[in-house]
């Protein structure tokens, strides 16, 4: 189980304080997910509908940047 899980509802890393998700985070996705790349991108998708109303304040391509730019 990892540190580097969400803090609700700023989003930032619960292990090293930094927006979610972290280095250390998308490292273990990438991992979680390798055979599954489909799965991960509908998981951050998700992430991204929620930190959206949670941040409705932050621009949205920034938001997607960071759930699903990193994605390859």
């Amino acid at each position: 189980m990892t540190t580097h899980g969400p803090v609700l509802p700023i989003w930032t890393c619960g292990g090293c304080g930094a927006p979610w998700p972290c280095r250390t985070r998308r490292n273990e996705l990438k991992a979680e997910y390798e055979d599954a790349p489909v799965s991960l991108a509908l998981y951050l998708g998700s992430c991204l509908v929620a930190a959206t109303q949670d941040m409705a304040w932050a621009p949205a391509g920034l938001l997607h940047r960071r759930f699903l730019g990193w994605l390859p």
